[in-house]
């Protein structure tokens, strides 16, 4: 696996994570039907949030994001995209698992949605995501703790 780090994303950051948006989901969404060019990009603007919003390097340079959004009863992990080349390079992964220890340490749900026939839906399965709820375009997962807070 290639080095990486994360840092917290800035204003500035939502350019890059709205043209790595249209470029990550195109073929999920042409297939769906559902692709638009604009609409992809400004879907990530309107949600743009960057203290909850950290962006994924390589070599110090932009190669992917995510946000995980505090919601009344759980996290929601949103924006979750890594550069096509870099996808399978264990980065996402590893990224994934961190996130998901400190939500873990917290006692905190997690809730996602994916894209339906997305291949991001194994990576989520893997890592104990299981469907709560599905629709045409869109599937809902959801991911219990391993563990209860730590006191």
């Amino acid at each position: 696996m290639v080095g990486w780090r994360i840092r917290p994303a800035s204003a500035a950051d939502v350019e890059a994570a709205a043209e790595l948006r249209a470029v990550v989901l195109r073929a999920d969404l042409e297939r769906l039907g559902r692709y638009d060019e604009q609409r992809v990009r400004q879907r990530l603007r309107d949600g743009f949030a960057p203290a909850h919003t950290w962006v994924i390097e390589v070599d110090g340079v932009f190669a992917g994001c995510m946000a995980l959004r505090p919601a009344a009863d759980a996290y929601w992990l949103e924006h979750f995209y890594l550069m096509p080349h870099l996808q399978g390079s264990g980065i996402g992964t590893a990224v994934l698992r961190d996130l998901l220890e400190r939500c873990d340490r917290d006692g905190t749900l997690v809730r996602l949605n994916v894209l339906r026939g997305s291949p991001a839906q194994r990576l989520y399965q893997r890592h104990a995501f299981t469907v709560e709820t599905q629709d045409p375009v869109d599937v809902y997962m959801v991911r219990q703790p391993a563990r209860g807070p730590v006191t």
